[in-house]
């Protein structure tokens, strides 16, 4: 009997997280940082593999740090695809963390984690986020707090940005997208909106055809005396602008 493709995949896709897993509790320890960007790199680029989805990287990732990212967010998969064009720090909501697997996974990449709902919460990791990138990591936020469909673009917050602006670090605006390898027209498969289930989701792009996530890095900036309101919107037109 003919196994169909969406179990296939799923089947791989476990077997792939399962030695991510393995890496990240009994190789990490031993690793230097350098080593366990690439290694998250290198296992993102062959669960993308593993799932049937193409990437294509437009414009320039950063070289090194300080950098922060600023994307939009369309799908559990923006976390996985940023990672494999280029290997960077998330901050994602605190949810994540208790994700089962996934959340073990994101840990081990250096995810940090914020309350959404809590002011306090946010000024710690804004401070935590200036800090990293005073020792010249490379951060990534979606700054419209939550997925979209990809179509639209929701405004963006401005709260993290001020740890850019703390530590005089540049900005470069990032815009995801995901696309029906064959047509090349939007696909709206990997949305992770609404009523959306994280396993329907995940079903979904699974058994559905092959789509092409596009990752278009746009030129860093500096605040250059915005204060972070200004700047948010100001990225935001520039995200738009890459996504068409």
């Amino acid at each position: 009997m003919k196994v169909p493709r969406a179990v296939w995949r799923f089947a791989r896709g476990f077997v792939h997280a399962l030695a991510g897993l393995a890496s990240v509790v009994f190789m990490f320890p031993r690793m230097s940082e350098a080593q366990r960007q690439e290694r998250v790199q290198a296992w993102s680029c062959g669960m993308l593999g593993v799932m049937g989805i193409a990437l294509q990287v437009r414009g320039t990732p950063p070289g090194a740090g300080p950098m922060l990212l600023a994307a939009n967010h369309i799908s559990w998969l923006d976390i996985l695809v940023m990672h494999a064009a280029r290997h960077c720090r998330f901050v994602a909501k605190s949810e994540v963390r208790h994700w089962p697997l996934i959340g073990t996974l994101a840990t081990g990449a250096g995810t940090l984690y914020i309350e959404r709902e809590s002011r306090r919460d946010a000024m710690r990791v804004v401070h935590h986020m200036a800090e990293s990138l005073k020792a010249g990591d490379i951060l990534a936020v979606f700054p419209e707090g939550t997925t979209s469909d990809g179509v639209t673009l929701l405004p963006f917050h401005a709260n993290l940005l001020q740890a850019a602006i703390s530590a005089d670090a540049p900005v470069q605006p990032v815009a995801l997208q995901f696309i029906d390898t064959a047509s090349g027209e939007a696909s709206l498969t990997p949305c992770y909106i609404d009523d959306d289930t994280l396993v329907g989701s995940i079903w979904r792009t699974l058994s559905g055809p092959p789509i092409t996530a596009v990752v278009s890095y746009g030129a860093p900036e500096f605040a250059r005396g915005r204060g972070r309101r200004a700047w948010a919107a100001d990225l935001r037109e520039a995200v738009d602008a890459l996504r068409r």
